[in-house]
């Protein structure tokens, strides 16, 4: 027989229950939102651009003529460069601080990780422009261009700032978060399988590859993906060290040439739009980010999924 108070502890619980549901639910209200707006207000570029507006390689304002495709290669080559950059030096700090860093020093070195997140990006493009892309023409570039300048991917002339340096300055921007939270899971290896690996007399090098590293490797892709959302859809010092070319890879292929994101675009245009065909085909550039991220994130879930049905090994 139910009493008085069970049936109250019932109440709270489908209450909570509901409400747990309810913020699930405003989650995927929020996103909906979001994409149909971008939708509606991109509906008349996408009725009159078509599908040049993918294929293209001119912005004319003036013409109104709106292609997206130097805008669309320029997003993902600096982004995907600059989380093939990180990954590395990210798990080696990870590895350094679980496996190798006395406790002091785990603990400063954990507090400049945690800053370089924090930093605002105005900060890094700040430093970018005024800082590094002086030194990365005059010590990087300029030198590769010497040397083998002759492939298109790196010929001349240095002009700084480039899809190199956003590429420079994204990885930066990117390496604490995939920092932070692969140490995290590397930190959580159960001790037990440590120290049967310690036992077979392994090295600590080997126990990272063999215990930690497939242990984390879930999480390990999750926070690379992370990292990767994170440098799609950074704007400010994009735009500030980028160059904001809109002729890269067509003109010239170099990574050493200015060239422009889709972020970038939007805001250096965005509050200057004066016809309504433009501010609709910045929108539909914000739209093709917008589904390009969840191509990503969709793509992600599927590798993560079938990682996860083959186990620990």
């Amino acid at each position: 027989m139910k009493t008085k108070s069970s049936h109250f502890f019932n109440l709270q619980d489908s209450a909570f229950k509901y409400l747990l549901i309810g913020l699930s639910l405003l989650v995927v209200a929020l996103f909906a939102t979001i994409a149909y707006v971008l939708i509606d207000r991109s509906s008349y570029a996408v009725i009159n651009n078509g599908a040049q507006f993918l294929l293209g390689t001119i912005w004319d304002v003036s013409r109104e003529v709106y292609g997206a495709a130097p805008a669309i290669l320029g997003t993902v080559v600096s982004a995907s460069l600059a989380v093939l950059l990180a990954i590395p030096v990210s798990l080696g700090i990870s590895i350094y601080f679980t496996e190798y860093a006395p406790r002091r020093a785990r603990f400063y070195l954990s507090i400049f990780v945690d800053l370089l997140a924090a930093i605002p990006s105005v900060i890094y493009g700040i430093w970018g422009l005024w800082i590094i892309a002086p030194l990365i023409k005059v010590y990087v570039q300029q030198p590769i261009i010497g040397v083998i300048g002759w492939i298109p991917l790196f010929s001349g002339p240095a002009y700084g700032i480039s899809i190199s340096l956003a590429t420079f300055v994204l990885t930066i921007m990117v390496i604490p978060i995939i920092t932070s939270l692969s140490t995290e899971l590397l930190s959580r290896t159960p001790m037990s399988l440590k120290e049967g690996m310690n036992s077979l007399g392994a090295t600590k090098w080997e126990t990272v590859r063999h215990v930690g590293l497939p242990f984390a490797r879930l999480g390990t892709f999750a926070a690379i993906i992370l990292g990767l959302g994170r440098a799609f859809g950074e704007t400010m010092a994009v735009t500030m060290v980028i160059g904001n070319s809109y002729q890269w890879p067509f003109t010239t292929s170099s990574l050493f040439s200015p060239a422009t994101t889709i972020t970038s675009k939007i805001a250096s245009e965005l509050y200057e739009a004066f016809s309504t065909l433009q501010l609709s085909s910045l929108l539909e550039l914000s739209l093709a980010l917008l589904v390009i991220s969840l191509a990503i994130n969709i793509t992600s879930r599927v590798i993560i999924n079938r990682i996860s049905k083959r186990g620990f090994s």
